[in-house]
């Protein structure tokens, strides 16, 4: 048996990582500034996390949730605390494409309605739900063309206007700052006009934060800098920091039902021993405030290159770089970043270059990327 192609693989086999560092089978040290998609939170085999998922693994690795699991209430108080949402309620699950399932099958429950609103240049995911609000038809199947959709810019006010005029939406779903689409936010007068109108027209507003939440943007989640509040809020990828882990913090607005969301997996021992983990470590090692100052500093001295970059976007260690000369042709500025400069980084589209590293990135790993990128754009003039 083959393993079914749908990846494009780079021929490195990684056999060990730790912190920011990535190894490969032939003893070669690649830094990684992707985070394997902003995943990797508090760094590789950090040693608190190796420690506490070993240590539950002795005692009890997975039951159903058909019995209590005391560290899945641990892990809801401990979210109350960093995550600037007290009230709400937390469901426990395996991914963000699963969370964003959830959060839109909740939706849809309390309003009675079908039809939701999206941004074009947003991803959420590859499910049948997630993969029709997801704007790329290339990735949707006839199967999953038949949700009702409206896709509309960001920071489009009459767009946003007129979708509200025409339609009953169960629910407004946006990300806190676009990650496939390229590093892309929305405004805060923007975010708090999605506000009113949700509240306005009794729409749930659920805000996608499985990229760019979990403290990436030097907040716990990227829409808190608009001083709005979310019904749902999803979060996965830097959740478990490679354990698959996933969550939605719910509105006390919605009533729970039995039997109405369910997961096998979702909220297992090991998923919120590594979720606890990485919380605990967030806090004690200020990961939060070293990706406001890391993230500031890197994208002050990406801007001071003076040429061959369009633009910096982001915030935090959610960095998107638009470049002039296209990724995918040669001399390709991605693939000499990992071939010549043993450095990971991300893509989206054929000009702008993504990098997302864990959040203890340090100012002396960011002056390898920094320094490379400042030599190769004088050479490729």
């Amino acid at each position: 048996m083959s393993l079914y192609p749908v990846y494009k693989l780079w021929n490195i086999n990684a056999v060990k990582a730790t912190g920011c560092v990535i190894t490969d089978d032939a003893g070669i040290d690649y830094l990684d500034f992707y985070g394997g998609h902003a995943v990797i939170s508090i760094g590789h085999s950090h040693p608190e996390y190796v420690q506490a998922l070993s240590n539950q693994l002795q005692h009890i690795g997975f039951y159903s949730n058909a019995i209590v699991n005391p560290l899945q209430e641990e892990l809801a108080e401990a979210l109350a605390r960093i995550s600037g949402y007290p009230h709400h309620r937390l469901f426990l699950c395996n991914s963000g494409a699963e969370a964003n399932e959830n959060a839109l099958k909740l939706a849809s429950f309390q309003t009675g309605r079908a039809r939701v609103l999206a941004f074009r240049r947003s991803f959420h995911g590859r499910t049948s739900g997630t993969v029709a609000l997801t704007d790329d038809p290339s990735i949707r199947a006839p199967f999953n063309a038949g949700h009702l959709i409206d896709f509309i810019d960001l920071d489009d006010f009459d767009a946003l206007h007129a979708a509200f005029g025409q339609h009953d939406y169960a629910a407004v779903i946006i990300e806190g700052i676009q990650g496939v689409g390229g590093i892309r936010e929305a405004s805060v007068g923007f975010m708090k006009a999605l506000r009113d109108h949700c509240t306005r027209h009794n729409t749930f507003l659920i805000l996608d934060e499985i990229q760019s939440g979990y403290g990436r943007t030097g907040t716990f989640f990227a829409h808190q800098s608009a001083g709005i509040k979310a019904d749902i809020i999803t979060m996965a990828k830097g959740m478990g920091n490679g354990f698959p882990v996933g969550g939605l913090l719910i509105s006390p607005d919605f009533t729970p039902i039995a039997g109405q969301l369910g997961t096998t997996f979702g909220g297992n021992y090991l998923a919120c021993r590594a979720a606890l983990t990485v919380i605990k470590v967030m806090e004690t090692e200020n990961l939060m405030n070293n990706a406001r100052e890391v993230g500031s500093y890197i994208i002050e001295k990406l801007q001071q290159i003076p040429f061959g970059i369009s633009q910096v976007r982001g915030r935090g260690l959610m960095i998107g770089i638009e470049t002039e000369r296209d990724l995918r042709k040669g001399p390709s500025l991605r693939e000499d970043l990992l071939w010549k400069g043993h450095i990971f980084t991300g893509a989206s589209g054929p000009y702008i270059l993504r990098l997302l590293p864990p959040l203890c990135i340090t100012k002396e790993q960011a002056n390898k990327l920094i320094t490379f990128l400042e030599q190769w754009y004088t050479s490729h003039r």
